[in-house]
Order: structure tokens, then C-alpha cells, then sequence
């Protein structure tokens, strides 16, 4: 491998650029070689879009490609290529995008994760309960993996066997198409994952390396022998250290290693060969163009490996994903990027990139998610506090995705430094975390299950659904009622929180009627070994037509759900513009939240222990309405029940 130069501004080269150009009718520097030939036959809009970030696409791509310009030239082609296939509706609403840039922004997105089979069997199934996603108030869906993946060992889902293709037993891309096409019509955007940093190993690409093709060996990162990968083990941490050791696989049929960040069965794509830059583009803009809204990065912190460094977070990593931004601001304007960065806050932020250089469009809001948790099995909000203090410093410009669950594991990546302070260690707070919620601890509500226990360290990730977390399956189980009424407050609370911070609100399917772990992976020979798998189970349908009750467990959630989501998509102090800022309670397990937009204040209080509390605010400015009960109440000395909300809008 060749080692890129230094990732710095446009320097000299760029400035070379810059001078060969000639001006175009619009006073802009144009294009040189193929494409100054060309340029007059685009459409207007896409010229003017692809001159506004031509210098920088082109300076990024030479600086990691070694001034290939005959694969620049390329790039561009291809990216012509599919915004001349744009359907024109989908051109439409690009162009209403670009007219409204903060589309995405605001306070009227609500989103919903859901697995294809699970929720509907196949796209079809889904498309068919289009009008039950609405009912939902949702109108952000993230359609998790469903392009074609191996039966067994794929991760589920992200182990790709086939960009093109979705999987058989989930439909076909033209169902997918037709999916999109009425969830626009709804008003309704879709999201889908797409697996960057590595190929299932039953990719053609994996399959034609394997058969001995050059070509196809060096788009991933093969070695005769253990001396290279070793010196990458130095540096590289293991993602999973117990159920995947190690970065690299011994392939005994090729004599060869294969780096595998992941699991053995995915192999990691070597962006340093500039083919595989340039097929995955292809396989994106293919994709998007069926009708795709949101792409989510997956894993895209590690798509650049470097020997020498952890091979996390290169300076390259931000070129691709810069260049991404910029080849969809010219062909898809409208479509927007989710970076999943599973990491501290420190290494989250930078990948908005800059406002002279945005890079995602949004994040995972991952560290929030976790000290939720942990504030709940602590009953100490602090840490809670702390982080919201840290997000309020951020750029109003940044969008956030806000969760309580997902289809993957609860990480404890919680600020430990900090925590030391409160007296609380990390090793002892992980263990305490871990059996709280597992219902290990004496008085615990929660069940869960652990994911990649490590026994030696005694790190481990945690499993379950939100209501099974917050208590509802233990009381259910037991019969005991009043157990199960705080339970149902606490999931309302943590509800209520998710929409009181600033971004988009997303929903894990199944969490609006409450339901429970599903423990028949257990007995799934495919399954079995993933623990995942106790959240990701199918939607129970036969739960959700109990909300003709409405003094059933699901009428309670859906309708207390849909009516905060009605609340917050009513009032501008809940926009992502707003200020936001926290005050004391005096109270450890109390939270106070304050938002302000115009005229519009908002004092948001949570209680999260199950005891009666006090918060001892003092907003003397007024009465306030509880916009959840319609109480009237001064925002001082404030009294709040166990696992209570309180949205005080002053008056």
C-alpha cells in the first residue's frame, strides 16, 4: 500500500486547479478535460450544483487516489449517469429540499426502526401497513437491513452478500421501489443502512478473491503470512473480543490472513484501491434512487485502515464521508446522511464536519441513550444532567437521532471520569448496571440479557426491550398490578425525555404497545448465539389490536405516546433550534430540562426513581401549564410523583 498524504486544507494543488479552469456563463471556474467538453450538455441545475463543490470533490479524491484523474473523470460520469435516471418526481422533491434546507430540522419528525420480517414479513407487508405507521405518527421509517445476506452468519444483515439485490425472501428492489413511492406520497422518508466498511464473505467480490483474482483480492486487505496483520494487532482493539478475537482471519483454503473488524464472516473493503470507492458510490446512488430518503452509514468510523494507528477515525475516514455529502448534494440533494458513530461525544461531533464543509447530516445521539439507562437503575439523574449540558454547547446546526432502544445492544460508554467523582467506579458501576437489569440486584424490575459477556474483564453489553427494561414483563409475569402501573409511568417518562430533546425522536417498533422480550431465539440453532435477538422478535400484532381497549397496557402506551408526539409537534420550544439548558433540582433523581423559543418556555421535569420527590426550582416568573395533565402550577419547589413527567409551558 502507498501511504496518502497529510489530510490539510486545499493547498497549492488546489490552487492549480483553480487557475486551469476557464469561466463559465455564471462567472464560475469550469471544468478542464472531459468534462469541460461535456458540461454544456448538463442540465442546468445539476451543472450548477456539480461547479459549486467541483474544485474540492476533486482536490479530496486526488489527495487520497494519487492524482487519478482518469478515475475522477470517471466518478463524475457515473454521477451524471444516475441523476440523469432520477425519476422526476424524485428530482421534484430535491428541488423542494434545496428551497428548504432545514426540512429535516424542527420539531415535526418522528421516526420508527423496524425489520422488514419481523414487522410485516416482506416490503409488501410493509407497504400494506403504511396506513398503521401513520396512525403511529411517524413519519421517519428505517427499514433495517434487507439486502441480500447468507442465511446463516450474516449479522443481521450486515453481512452483504449482494448491494443489488434484496434479499429473496424480503422482496425485490422493484417492491422497494414501490415502497418508497408511497411512503412519498405519504410524506413519509425512508431509511436504509448501508454497510461501508465490509462485504459479506459471500459477496461475488469476496468469492472471485477467494477463486485466486488479483483484482479482486486487493479490495480487501490480504496477507501471505501473520507479520503485517500482527503489527496491526498492536494498535487495532478488538470490537468483539469474545465471540470474534482479533482482527484477522486464517483462510486455510487461500494460505492467506483476511482482516475482519468484525466477525470472520466480514471482510473488510480496502478504500485505499480507489475500485472500491468507486463501486460502492455506484451501489449508494443505485440504491438511493429507488427512492431512498436517509442513508445510514454503518460502522463508518472504521471504513480507513492504516497501520500504525487504532484504525478508527482517520483523517481519511472524513474525506470519504465529505465526498459522499458532496456527490449526493449534486446528484440527490434531498437525500440526507446518518452517520452511525457508536463512540464518545468527543469522537461523534466531528463527523457533522464543518458549515464550510458539512459532512453527515445527522448522528446517533448513542452516549444520551446509555446514561438513560444508567440514570434509571441509579436513580441518580446527574450523569443525565451533565450530558445534556454537553449537547447544549453544541452547534444549533446539529441533528441528533434520540432513542431509547435499537436493534442492537446497550454499550455502557459512559462518562467514567466524571462518574469518579460521585463515588462511582467503572468496573463496579458496569457490574451493578449489568445485574439491575438483568434482575440480578435485589428489587430489580428489569430483565434483560447480557451480549458478549466478558467474564475476565466483566465488561458486557445488555438486551431487552424497552418495557421489558422498565419493568412491565416482571409485573406482568408476577400479577402484580401495582408494579405494573409504575412501570407503565416509567416507559411514558423515558418517552417523554426521548421528545424533549432537541432532533428526531425514533421509535424501535413494538416499543408503542409495550411489548416484551421474545425468548424463542433461544431455541433458533441460527439465532441462539446472539442475544440481540431477545429485542428483535416479531411484532405482535395480536398485542396491538388490544388497543380497542383502552384500558389495556397497549391503548395506554400508544395513545399517551401519539398524544406527546401530537404535543411536542405543536409547539416551536420544542424545535432543534431552541436554547436548551438544565437547572438544579437539588434532587439527584430529578432532571429539569429548560427550553426556549420566542415567546415559548418550557420546563421539562423528570423523576427517575419511583419514590415521590421534590424539585426545588425556582422559575419565578409565573404560572405554567403542565401541556401533559393541563395542570396550572408555579415552576418553583415543584412536587412529582414516582417515574413522573412534567412539560410546564409558561403562560
Amino acid at each position: 500500500m502507498q501511504e496518502n498524504g497529510n489530510h490539510e486544507g486545499p493547498g497549492e494543488e488546489a490552487v492549480f486547479f483553480a487557475e486551469e479552469h476557464t469561466l463559465t456563463d455564471e462567472g464560475r471556474p469550469a471544468p478542464t478535460g472531459t468534462h469541460s467538453r461535456v458540461l454544456s450538455g448538463y442540465a442546468k441545475e445539476y451543472r450548477d450544483r456539480f461547479l459549486k463543490h467541483y474544485d474540492e470533490l476533486k482536490w479530496l479524491y486526488c489527495e487520497l487516489y494519487q492524482n487519478r484523474m482518469d478515475g475522477f473523470e470517471a466518478l463524475c460520469s457515473m454521477m451524471y449517469r444516475y441523476y440523469q435516471n432520477r425519476k422526476k418526481d424524485l428530482k421534484a422533491l430535491d428541488e423542494k429540499r434545496l428551497e428548504e434546507p432545514d426540512w429535516y430540522k424542527g420539531n415535526r419528525l418522528v421516526g420508527m426502526m423496524l425489520y422488514v420480517d419481523a414487522f410485516a414479513g416482506n416490503l409488501e407487508g410493509v407497504r400494506k401497513k403504511l396506513d398503521y405507521i401513520e396512525e403511529c405518527g411517524v413519519n421517519y421509517v428505517h427499514l433495517m437491513p434487507f439486502l441480500d445476506s447468507p442465511e446463516a452468519d450474516n449479522d443481521g444483515g450486515y453481512a452483504v452478500s449482494d448491494f443489488r439485490k434484496v434479499k429473496p425472501a424480503l422482496g425485490t428492489m422493484e417492491q422497494l421501489s414501490r415502497l418508497a413511492d408511497d411512503c412519498r406520497k405519504r410524506g413519509i422518508s425512508l431509511c436504509m443502512d448501508f454497510v461501508m466498511n465490509h462485504t459479506s464473505q459471500e459477496h461475488e467480490w469476496a468469492k472471485r478473491a477467494r477463486a485466486g483474482e488479483k483484482e479482486y483480492q486487493e479490495r480487501y486487505y490480504f496477507y501471505d503470512d501473520y507479520g503485517i496483520p500482527a503489527e496491526f494487532e498492536k494498535t487495532v482493539p478488538q470490537v468483539f473480543p469474545t465471540t470474534a478475537p482479533g482482527n484477522f482471519t486464517w483462510l486455510a483454503d487461500m494460505g492467506k490472513f483476511v482482516m475482519t473488524s468484525f466477525y470472520p464472516y466480514q471482510w473488510d473493503l480496502n478504500y485505499w484501491n480507489l475500485a472500491v470507492f468507486h463501486d460502492m458510490m455506484d451501489n449508494a446512488l443505485n440504491l438511493i434512487n429507488q427512492g431512498i430518503d436517509v442513508v445510514r452509514i454503518d460502522a463508518v468510523p472504521y471504513i480507513w485502515k492504516q497501520l500504525g494507528t487504532n484504525c478508527r477515525n482517520l483523517p481519511q475516514v472524513h474525506s470519504i464521508v465529505r465526498m459522499m455529502r458532496m456527490i449526493c448534494e449534486i446528484v440527490c440533494p434531498g437525500v440526507l446522511l446518518l452517520g452511525e458513530v457508536v463512540m464518545a461525544p468527543d469522537k461523534v461531533a466531528p463527523y457533522f464536519g464543518t458549515v464550510e464543509r458539512p459532512e453527515c447530516h445527522m448522528l446517533y445521539n448513542v452516549t444520551t441513550m446509555a446514561s438513560t439507562w444508567s440514570s434509571v437503575a441509579a436513580r441518580d439523574a446527574r450523569l443525565l444532567k451533565r450530558q445534556m449540558d454537553i449537547l447544549s454547547r453544541l452547534p444549533r446546526e446539529y441533528v441528533f437521532l434520540n432513542y431509547l432502544r435499537c436493534h442492537d445492544d446497550i454499550g455502557w460508554g459512559l462518562d467514567y471520569p466524571w462518574l469518579a467523582t460521585l463515588g462511582m467506579g467503572e468496573v463496579s458501576h458496569k457490574k451493578y448496571l449489568n445485574d439491575f437489569f438483568t434482575g440480578c440486584v435485589p428489587g430489580s424490575f428489569a430483565r434483560g440479557e447480557l451480549y458478549n459477556s466478558d467474564p475476565a474483564s466483566g465488561d458486557a453489553r445488555l438486551c431487552g426491550t424497552t418495557a421489558s427494561l422498565c419493568g412491565v414483563e416482571k409485573a406482568r409475569v408476577e400479577q402484580d398490578e401495582a408494579a405494573l402501573e409504575r412501570a407503565i409511568w416509567l416507559d411514558l417518562m423515558l418517552h417523554a425525555y426521548m421528545f424533549t430533546q432537541s432532533g428526531i425522536p425514533v421509535i424501535y417498533s413494538g416499543d408503542e404497545i409495550g411489548q416484551e422480550n421474545d425468548y424463542s431465539y433461544h431455541e433458533d440453532p441460527v439465532k441462539r448465539e446472539d442475544s440481540r435477538y431477545l429485542h428483535r422478535g416479531k411484532f405482535r400484532w395480536d398485542l396491538e389490536t388490544k388497543r380497542a381497549d383502552k384500558d389495556s397496557l397497549q391503548a395506554r402506551l400508544f395513545d399517551e405516546i401519539g398524544r406527546l408526539e401530537k404535543i411536542r409537534g405543536s409547539h416551536p420550544v420544542f424545535e432543534s433550534d431552541a436554547d436548551v439548558w438544565t437547572a438544579d433540582t437539588w434532587e439527584d433523581s430529578v432532571l429539569c430540562v429548560i427550553r426556549a423559543k420566542g415567546e415559548e418556555k418550557l420546563v421539562a421535569l423528570f423523576n427517575f426513581s419511583e419514590w415521590d420527590k421534590t424539585a426545588w426550582i425556582n422559575e419565578d416568573d409565573g404560572e405554567y401549564e403542565d401541556l401533559i395533565s393541563g395542570r396550572t402550577m408555579e415552576a418553583k419547589g415543584v412536587n412529582i410523583p414516582g417515574y413522573g413527567v412534567y412539560w410546564l409551558l409558561k403562560k
